[in-house]
Formats: structure tokens, sequence, C-alpha cells
């Protein structure tokens, strides 16, 4: 990695993760990161909090944000790196997809609340006052409430896909997402692509389509890629000229994934800020 560990892929308590975004910044510089992706869910929020510890750490930030979106009926996630946070367009399909996951994780309550021990109330106290409540709220409520023994068995067990109380959203098109995303001077990448333990996940034709929509690259070394699955995510990549990247998913204590076990090379890293809107911010450890 060219002396350098770079991880492009992380989550605050903005989002879904356990840890503030200042947080975030000291477990990256504890876990040896030299430059390191805030990437919430539909949210810049956290990025002022950040910058600021980053900045005091000696680490550098990418500033960015994981959109949820669809392609063919599958929901994909596309993770948008240094984009314009005052393109409005931009900022109010955030908006929209963050009112459909709220609204998406009151009806998977109210299902649940039949079966067991769990209200809205306490899964939203578990969120914080004011913030987008997700399954991985859902999820923790179910474990202090002895239904699931952890958040990764309640995603499989009870609000997976596939699962009996799973509820859609409302999200914009793949292809839509990544047109919007350019537009506001961000560079998508497509996040966890060939992620089989998820769900069902988007083929060759629909990467295709977001290609030549401006997808900048695969985020192809990923945990819950399988190998075979990332033989096929590098050969793409090699086949459209896209950038390959590499990434935690560090949710903090929510999920196993830890700072670091997957990286990004530094010419791609190069390659994104060149492509981006708007500069690093943080720490001197690199610049481009």
């Amino acid at each position: 990695m060219d002396g350098m560990r770079i991880d492009l892929h992380t989550h605050s308590n903005v989002s879904d993760g356990t840890e503030t975004p200042a947080g975030v910044m000291a477990a990256a510089k504890a876990a040896g990161l030299d430059v390191v992706a805030l990437t919430d869910h539909d949210s810049t929020a956290g990025w002022d909090q950040a910058a600021q510890r980053a900045g005091e750490l000696g680490i550098t930030l990418v500033r960015g944000t994981e959109l949820s979106a669809r392609s063919r009926g599958i929901t994909v996630h596309l993770l948008s790196y240094l984009q314009d946070p005052s393109y409005q367009e931009l900022a109010e399909m955030m908006r929209r997809i963050t009112a459909a996951r709220w609204e998406r994780a009151e009806a998977m309550v109210a299902k649940l609340a039949a079966a067991f021990p769990i209200t809205w109330e306490a899964v939203a106290a578990r969120a914080g006052s004011g913030r987008p409540v997700g399954r991985p709220h859902i999820a923790d409520e179910l474990v202090a409430q002895g239904v699931a023994a952890s958040r990764s068995e309640a995603f499989e067990r009870l609000l997976h896909p596939r699962g009996p109380y799973y509820v859609r959203y409302w999200s914009v098109e793949a292809a839509d997402a990544v047109e919007l995303i350019r537009r506001a001077g961000g560079v998508p990448v497509l996040a966890h692509p060939g992620a089989t333990g998820r769900q069902k996940i988007i083929d060759d034709g629909g990467i295709g389509q977001m290609v030549a929509a401006g997808l900048a690259g695969l985020e192809v070394r990923h945990r819950d890629n399988p190998p075979d699955q990332r033989k096929r995510l590098a050969g793409l990549a090699q086949r459209h000229g896209l950038l390959q990247t590499g990434a935690s998913d560090y949710h903090g204590t929510g999920k196993p994934n830890r700072l670091g076990e997957n990286l990004t090379d530094q010419p791609t890293l190069a390659e994104i800020v060149r492509q981006g809107a708007i500069p690093l911010v943080g720490g001197d450890s690199w610049a481009p």
C-alpha cells in the first residue's frame, strides 16, 4: 500500500455506527491509519466534527457519504467521496432517503412488536434525539430484550431482506444517483457489490448501467465480498477502467469489522482526490 494505510468506508453515530465522528477519528489513529473516510448513510452531518478531530490527531479525512439506491429491484449502496455538500439537489435526495428509511424503521418495529417485546420509543432512543433510525438500532433493541444474542444474529434471523419483518423503502435508481453524485462533484464508488450473504447482488449488466452514468469505482476489497466475487469485481473494474478500493465498513462495536482490515492504495486515493470537488482535510500525513 506504498506505506500508507487508507481506509475509505466508516460510519459514526450520525448514521448507524456506535462512536461519534470524533471517536471514529480517534479509533482510526489508534488503528494506525493515515487516511480515513467518514461515509455515514445519507448524511454529511458528521463532517465538521470529524475534520476538527482529524486535524488534532494528525490524520487525513476523506469526506464522504454512503447513499442508498436501487438497481433492477435490488438495493445498492453508493459511496460518494468529496462531493460539494452545498449542492442542493443531492442534499434534498439525502433528506428524502433519510425520511423513507425512518418510515421503514417504524413499519418494521410495528411488525416486530406483534411478536416481541420491542417499542418504537425504545428503538428511537437508541438512535438519539433527532437522528434517523435504522435497522442497527432495531437490532440493538432486540439484543437488549434478549430476542437475539448479537446485532449480527438479529440481522440474519429477523431483519434480513429475505426475513419476515423486513420492509422496503423508497430509493433512487442507481444510475440516476451516480449522475447526481457526479453533478455535485462527487466520486461514486459502488459499495460491497459482491456481498452475496446480504441479499441478491447486482449483475454485470446493472454495473454496466452505472458505469455508463459515470461510476468511478468498485469496492473490491471488503469482508462481505467472497473470493470469487472479488475476482469477478476486479475483472469488471479492469474491463471498464474503474478504480478498485478496499475498506473496513467500520461501525464501532456494532459490527465485527475492524479498521484497516482492507485498504485502498495511494494512487487510487490520488485519483479520487483529482476527480472530487473538495479537498482532503485534517492532518498532513498525505497530500495529493
